[in-house]
């Protein structure tokens, strides 16, 4: 039975499969709301970490620093479905969310929301580069948007997340949560 983190992930995946399907080749070129990565490169890492935060959840070492081409394997669209599948179904193992990672040294429940904030923040900055929409699910977004703004400090320090961006008055908790990250929320790749 999957616990309420895989069910989590799995709601994450859900929304941002869609948007990965509708990715056309023409579009890999594209800039992203992540300045460090176009679509292309950006697809890349979030399939790195859907793929190594599979082993991370059933407590295998990880390599997070190089991220391979994984645009070339095949029918990625598809793929990305499938690992994200994979990834909620490693998390909904007994005890994944519990204990402290031994490869990475962190709470395991930290690092399942590592992976929610990704899967979210980077659904949203693929829909916004390629012209898609995307709509992450509600108690999703409320479950993780807290923990998120906890990370976030440790993510800045790391260099993982920018300097946090002051969103609009009556954003929403979403929107909130991307500004959290480093996100422009009025962003458009023109």
């Amino acid at each position: 039975m999957a616990n309420s983190v895989s069910s989590l992930i799995d709601n994450a995946v859900r929304a941002t499969a869609p948007v990965v399907d509708g990715i056309t080749d023409e579009q890999l070129g594209a800039p992203t709301p992540c300045t460090e990565y176009d679509v292309r490169a950006l697809l890349n890492h979030l399939f790195h970490v859907v793929t190594n935060f599979q082993k991370l959840a059933v407590g295998e070492r990880a390599d997070l620093a190089s991220v391979g081409e994984y645009l070339d394997e095949g029918d990625w669209r598809s793929r990305f479905r499938e690992e994200g599948e994979r990834l909620a179904a490693a998390w909904g193992t007994p005890g994944s969310a519990e204990g402290i990672s031994p490869g990475m040294g962190l709470p395991q429940r930290t690092l399942a929301y590592m992976v929610l904030g990704d899967l979210l923040v980077h659904g949203w900055d693929l829909a916004r580069a390629t012209g898609q929409e995307y709509t992450p699910d509600a108690t999703t977004v409320e479950e993780v948007a807290p923990e998120v703004e906890k990370i976030a400090p440790m993510g800045r320090n790391a260099g993982v997340y920018a300097e946090a961006v002051p969103v609009p008055a009556g954003a929403t908790r979403f929107e909130r949560l991307l500004g959290d990250t480093g996100r422009d929320v009025r962003w458009s790749p023109s």
